[in-house]
Parts: structure tokens; C-alpha cells; sequence
């Protein structure tokens, strides 16, 4: 892109009639004509560079923001909240002076082109923007899916992004804590690679992305800059996909873990002596995002020199400098008369830091190339002010009859032999089966305070040695219930999350979320997501948890095929004590069993009815949210009070799957019998939500019980703890061995 003679501010004055390839880099006409419009020119090749990645889909947020308000909207009053959308990651309060700081976002098509780097890189930029909250990164989650588990290319593209995470997080020291693995077809050629990263640290120590202070110094430090990534989570994020070319490939950033590693103890280190003003890592467009944000955020104006940016590439033009994604950089502003020790500390941690340019008393954001200006903007316009898109949305018309399509109806096992054949396949099936062979392959414990993680209801962190006080964190989101009905199964992922982080003792807190639909230029994927939005809003504040960040990823379909509505919710919680936790696995013999909330007939969406019958239709499961918070205060009273010795929700694959985890977590088997009133069809494989299964000591059944009474939560005892089999009384035995060898097998032998 670069021209003879250098594209200068001035000589794009005075030559208008230039042609600039403002189509291929993602811009529309009429965005281009509005760049004309602000600047009152034509904009210079790297004024174009930084528009077109900043008013990309993935950094503006263009077609979701009109919806995306109402979490600000009908956002809860919380005590906790401490930071809230519009930064790098959310702040809670958790206590003792103690702040947590969390995000998710995604990296799915790199993820797709270059499963390795693209999966790594997704772990080491949700940890950048923990880092840039100011907190040390404590832990990792990781919320997955891909295409059909028995499709050639899912062999090509899971393994790669399951190393990436794991060789990533591994290098930085960083407990892998929770997640999810899903499998299905929709996600054929797009899987969703979506990241989270958890962050401690005292309230005191919050630092927010701004360049503030006349005469401040920009400091560029980190990595070298290079020539990959340009574009990569920006406009590869930002348009249909079609394929993996190989020219796709070089957007792809290339990771550095023991790079990022240097860069978080030295940032912290700088933090400690409290040198930094303002501090933003660099991301999704790079320098682009960097100066502009750091600029329009704070109270006045930029100048860069763009000359002084460390270069793994001497041949890379300005436009290439500002627009790419190498990894583990960062941005900070600091006062003159820190800036030799903050050097002197990068220098110590051996990372590369330059003075890039300074706080100016003005509004606008300067760069300059060889001594010429080649970008003259008012930042805001860059940051904050891109193209705004009411798009059209309708709901599908295939949608009366997708939902008309009732799974009740589907044909049910006649005999008892039958549902036990059914549920062993269950069991053995990919999204059902263990996820050992993917969850072995990252370090749980590192550092030494992971109290829970994988296959737990949620991740545990404690985050205070003395006290024993922590954070938990479950991740979910079912694209098959948003499908069928994406209100509902948006507030169904918002409840499973929630209650998963109730089981384990916790009190949710705050979420975030990381939202992949299609292309928001289908009418039918847009009202998809305007519901979807709507669902989470109103869930949230309905369950008092605010929405504190996160991500959109839009485009997220090859061709005409978009994947399901797939909103992934982050819920956060806090836990007085992590030794009062509540584990799965089943503890001891002789603890009753006790099924927690009503069972219907809800079979809509069901793993049951995809895997018996590769059936998607009818309506999800019903919301109750004031029951879900019922349920989550009789769980997190339960387990503080020592009532429970463990507890799993209920959600895909009904309470059978839940025993069938329990037992098979704990070497203990269970006896069962079906309630009066239910057939032991609906009892094992209903999904019906605000449901939990947990195993009571026998001395605590009747405070217990009198508990739920006295609180109007339905408890029904269901059977013991017991023996070396599943057992329902009347049905059928299930040896654990047999549950082991389906439970255990199904991803080793589809993945060798």
C-alpha cells in the first residue's frame, strides 16, 4: 500500500482523485465516503489502515452495539461491580480488598486457518487484557466447539487448538480451570475457539486504558513488531468464511508464551512502583487500536513517531506497522520522570520498551513516518465513533416449523433393555463422553491454588491462602437450545452457568459473555442475536449479576451455512472459604441421593434426542430464574453449613448423566428409584433446567430437608450411594466398568 511519493497527510490534500484500496481492507463504500466526510480529505494510507481495522466488525462492534446497550440498560444494581463495560476486561469486589478481573473473547477463524497459533494467541490476548486491568492472571477457561467429532478435519483442527492452549497457558504458568468441548456439525469449517482468563488483585491496583497528562511518554514495549497477524482478528474476524487458503494464513499471529511471561512480571513489577498513568495491550489492530484508544480515552492528543516501533521486519510499510497483530505488545503512558525506571525494569526483565511519543495538550492523534505526518485524526473518530448499523432483523421463517417439530413426539425405548441400551450410547457419545484426553493435556495446578477444575460443575481459585477465600468461574452455552429458541437459550446458558458456580459453594457475582452468531447481514442471524441479547439482559438483571464485558463475533459461518446461535456466558462467583467447596464425585457409601427441582417432559434440544434420533426441534427447556436463585442460595447454604458432600447440576443428558459422572468421579456407584408420578424415561433423560443432584449425609437429611421445606424448593430423595453399579430399581444395572470403558474411550479412539 505504500506509495511514491510518501502518502503525507499534505499530499493526500492535495490530490483527492487517488484511488485507495479501501475494499480490501473491509470497508464499505459508504464508510470510506464517511472517513472522506470526518477528515475533510481524503485519508493517507495509513489513516486508511487504522479506519479499516478499527471499524472492522470484530473492533467497532458496528452491527451489535444498538443491541449490546441494553446490558447497560437494564443492568442490576451490584455492590460488587468495579469496572464495568468499555474496558479491557470487568472488575468485581470479592472482599478483603480483594478485586477479580475477568473476560471472555474469541479466536475462531484463526483458530480455523492456523489452529495452533490461533488457539495460542486467543489464550495470550484475553490474558494481555487481564494483565492491562492491572492484576496478575490467575487462571484460564476455555469454551470450545467444533465440527462433527467423526469428520476428517475435526482431527485436523482439534488437536492443533487444544496444543495451542495447552502449550500456551502451560509456558505462562497458568492453571487451565474450565470450559467446555461441544461437537456439532454446524460447526463444520468454524469452530468457536472462544477464551477466558481470571485476574487478582487489590482494589488499589486497578489501572484503566487512558493516556492522560501533557508530556506524558508513550512507551511501546514487548515483542517486535512483525508481519503477521495484519488483519487477523480484525477483518479475518470480520467477514464470511469461505475457506482456509493458504494466503489467510500470515493473518494469523504467531505466539510467544515465555515473551508474555516477561511481559506480565515486568508490567506488574511497574504497576508495584506505580509508573504507569494509562496502559493498553495491543490486540485486535494493533498500534491502530493502541494509540487511538489510549488518545480518545484520555483528556488530550498523541504524537507518534512511527520510525521508533521495534521491527522483527524492516521491510513493513507504516500502513503494515499500524495494522499488525504481533503478539505480546503493549502500550503505556507514563511521566517523564518514570520513564528511565520503567526502562531500567523492562531492561531487567529483558523486554524491548521504546519511547514511541508523548501526550499532547490537543485533541488530535499525530504519526508521523521519516519525519513526515501521515496521520492527523481526532482519535475518538478512530476508537469510539465508527459506523453504527440498525440492521434489518426477522424471525426465520423456518422457525414455527422448527419449533412445531416437538422431540416429546420422538419415539421412546419401549422395554427396559432398550433405555439401557440408549443411555450406554448416550453416555459413550462425543459431547456426553469424558473430555480427559483433551482436558490431560493442560496443567490444572500450577501455581498451587486451583482448588476445582475439569470435569468439576465449575473452576476454583483460591485467591487468598490466610483467609481461604476465592473465586469460581463455569463457562456455557447451548447453540441447540438457542436454535430452537434463542431468548430462552440465551437465559438457559446464563442459568447453567450460574447454578454450575452454585454447586460448588460459590455465590455468582458477575458475568461475561463471548456471543458467535452468523453474519449479521442476514436478517434471520440478526434476529437471532437481538434476542439472544435481550434473553442474557434481562436475565442478568432478573438474577442481580451484571454484565461486566465480553465479546461479539459475528461472521461465523462458511458460505451460506451459519453455525447455531452459539452465546457462551461467563458466570464469576465468590467463595468465603474454598475448603467449604462442594465437589461431583460422590464421597462416601450410604449418602442419600436427593434430585433438587421439578422434571418435566423437555426433551427439546436434547442430547437424548440428537443421539438417539439426529433430531433438533421443538422448544428447549423452560426458564424459571427466581427458581434457579433459589436453588443456587439452598446449594451455597448447603455447602457452607457442611449439609452436602457433593452436588452436580443437571443440564445436556438429564440426571442419569449427572449419576453416571458422579459415580464414575467418585468410584462409587448409586442406587436409584423412580419417583411417584414419573416414568423412568423422563426421569433420567429430562432436561428440564433448575435442577441439581446432591448426595446428603445421612446425620444432615433432616436439617436438610427441613431446609428446602422451609425455603419451597421441591427435593425429592431418589436413592443411596452405593455398591459398584448404576442401579435403577425395576429397569436395569449398569456396571461402573461398563459406564468407564463408553465414558472414557469415545474421544481417545475417534482422535487416534
Amino acid at each position: 500500500m505504500s506509495r511514491t511519493p510518501l502518502d503525507t497527510v499534505e499530499h493526500a490534500a492535495a490530490t483527492p482523485d487517488v484511488e485507495l484500496p479501501w475494499a480490501e481492507l473491509g470497508l464499505k463504500k459508504d464508510e470510506y465516503e464517511r472517513v472522506v466526510e470526518i477528515l475533510g480529505r481524503r485519508p493517507t494510507g495509513a489513516e486508511l489502515a487504522m479506519y479499516s481495522v478499527m471499524w472492522s466488525e470484530h473492533c467497532s462492534y458496528k452491527s451489535s452495539k444498538v443491541h449490546l446497550r441494553q446490558f447497560g440498560e437494564k443492568a442490576p444494581e451490584s455492590d460488587a461491580l468495579l469496572v464495568g463495560i468499555g474496558e479491557n476486561a470487568g472488575v468485581v469486589d470479592v472482599g478483603q480488598g480483594y478485586a477479580v478481573t475477568f473476560k471472555v473473547e474469541s479466536h475462531n477463524h484463526p483458530s480455523y486457518v492456523e489452529p495452533y497459533q490461533g488457539a495460542a494467541t486467543g489464550v495470550g490476548g484475553i490474558v494481555r487484557d487481564i494483565i492491562a486491568m492491572g492484576a496478575r492472571p490467575v487462571a484460564v477457561v476455555d469454551p470450545l466447539r467444533f465440527g462433527a467429532a467423526d469428520h476428517p478435519d475435526t482431527k485436523r483442527v482439534l488437536p492443533g487448538v487444544v496444543a495451542g492452549i495447552g502449550g500456551y497457558g502451560n509456558c505462562l504458568g497458568l492453571p487451565n480451570i474450565g470450559g467446555e468441548v461441544v461437537f456439532d456439525a454446524c460447526y463444520q469449517g468454524n469452530p468457536l475457539v472462544n477464551a477466558g482468563a481470571i485476574g487478582v488483585m487489590r482494589h488499589e491496583d486497578i489501572h484503566l486504558a487512558k493516556a492522560s497528562g501533557a508530556g506524558n511518554q508513550v512507551i511501546l514495549y514487548g515483542a517486535r513488531t512483525g508481519g503477521d497477524g495484519i488483519g487477523g482478528a480484525s477483518i479475518l474476524a470480520s467477514e464470511t468464511f469461505d475457506d482456509a487458503k493458504p494466503s489467510k494464513r500470515p493473518a494469523v499471529q504467531v505466539g510467544d508464551p515465555f515473551q508474555e511471561k516477561l511481559l506480565i512480571e515486568c508490567t506488574l513489577e511497574a504497576f508495584r512502583e506505580k509508573l504507569v498513568v494509562g496502559i493498553q495491550d495491543l490486540g485486535a489492530a494493533g498500534l491502530s487500536c493502541a494509540t487511538s484508544e489510549l488518545a480518545s480515552n484520555g483528556s488530550g492528543g498523541m504524537r507518534v513517531t512511527l520510525d521508533d516501533v521495534p521491527l522483527r521486519d524492516s521491510t513493513l510499510s507504516p500502513e503494515e506497522i499500524l495494522m499488525s497483530e504481533s503478539q505480546e505488545r503493549m502500550c503505556a503512558v507514563v511521566e517523564p520522570d518514570k520513564v528511565e525506571r520503567f526502562l531500567e525494569i523492562c531492561a531487567k526483565w529483558d523486554v524491548i520498551a521504546t519511547v514511541i511519543g508523548e501526550v499532547t495538550d490537543g485533541d488530535r492523534l499525530e504519526i508521523f513516518w521519516h519525519g513526515e505526518k501521515i496521520v492527523d485524526v481526532d482519535p475518538r473518530t478512530v476508537a469510539h465513533d465508527g459506523p453504527v448499523y440498525e440492521r434489518p432483523y426477522a424471525r426465520p421463517d423456518w422457525q414455527d416449523a422448527l419449533q412445531a417439530d416437538d422431540a416429546n413426539k420422538l419415539p421412546r425405548p419401549a422395554t427396559a433393555q432398550e433405555l439401557k441400551d440408549q443411555i450406554l450410547k448416550l453416555v459413550a457419545s462425543p459431547n456426553q463422553a469424558s473430555k480427559k484426553w483433551i482436558t490431560q493435556q493442560y496443567d490444572h495446578f500450577v501455581q498451587g491454588n486451583t482448588v476445582l477444575a475439569q470435569p468439576e460443575d465449575s473452576g476454583m481459585i483460591r485467591v487468598d491462602e490466610e483467609t481461604g477465600l476465592g473465586v469460581a468461574i463455569a463457562t456455557d452455552g447451548n447453540g441447540r437450545y438457542a436454535k430452537l429458541d434463542p431468548y430462552t437459550g440465551a437465559q438457559l446458558a446464563l442459568a447453567e452457568a450460574y447454578r454450575n458456580v452454585a454447586t460448588t459453594g460459590a455465590k455468582p457475582l458477575a458475568v461475561s459473555d463471548c456471543l458467535n452468531f452468523g453474519s449479521p447481514e442476514d436478517p434471520a442471524v440478526m434476529w437471532q442475536f437481538a434476542e439472544a441479547v435481550r434473553g442474557l439482559a434481562d436475565g442478568c438483571r432478573q438474577l442481580g449479576t451484571p454484565v461486566t464485558g465480553g465479546n461479539v463475533s459475528l461472521y461465523n459461518q462458511t458460505g451460506e451455512a451459519a453455525i447455531h446461535p452459539t452465546p457462551v456466558v461467563a458466570v464469576l462467583g465468590v467463595i468465603d472459604d474454598v475448603a467449604r467447596r462442594t465437589p461431583v464425585a460422590f464421597q462416601e457409601e450410604g449418602q442419600l441421593l436427593y434430585l433438587l427441582g421439578d422434571t418435566r417432559e423437555e426433551f427439546g434440544g436434547s442430547a437424548w434426542s440428537q443421539v438417539i434420533h439426529d433430531h433438533l426441534g421443538g422448544m428447549p427447556p423452560a426458564v424459571d430464574l427466581e427458581r434457579e436463585r433459589l436453588l443456587a442460595e439452598i446449594l451455597i447454604s448447603a455447602s457452607r453449613d457442611g449439609m452436602i458432600d457433593s452436588a452436580h447440576d443437571l443440564s445436556d443428558g438429564g440426571l442419569i448423566q449427572a449419576v453416571v459422572e458422579s459415580a464414575l468421579l467418585g468410584d462409587k456407584g448409586a442406587r436409584l428409584i423412580v419417583p411417584d408420578g414419573l416414568d423412568a424415561f423422563t426421569f433420567l433423560l429430562s432436561e428440564s433446567a433448575g435442577r441439581a443432584l446432591v448426595a446428603v449425609p445421612r446425620s444432615e437429611e433432616v436439617r436438610f430437608n427441613d431446609m428446602c421445606s422451609a425455603r419451597g424448593l421441591p427435593v425429592t430423595r431418589i436413592g443411596v450411594v452405593d455398591g459398584d453399579t448404576v442401579e435403577v430399581q425395576g429397569e436395569f444395572t449398569l456396571p461402573l466398568a461398563d459406564l468407564r470403558a463408553a465414558h472414557e474411550n469415545t474421544i481417545p479412539s475417534l482422535l487416534a
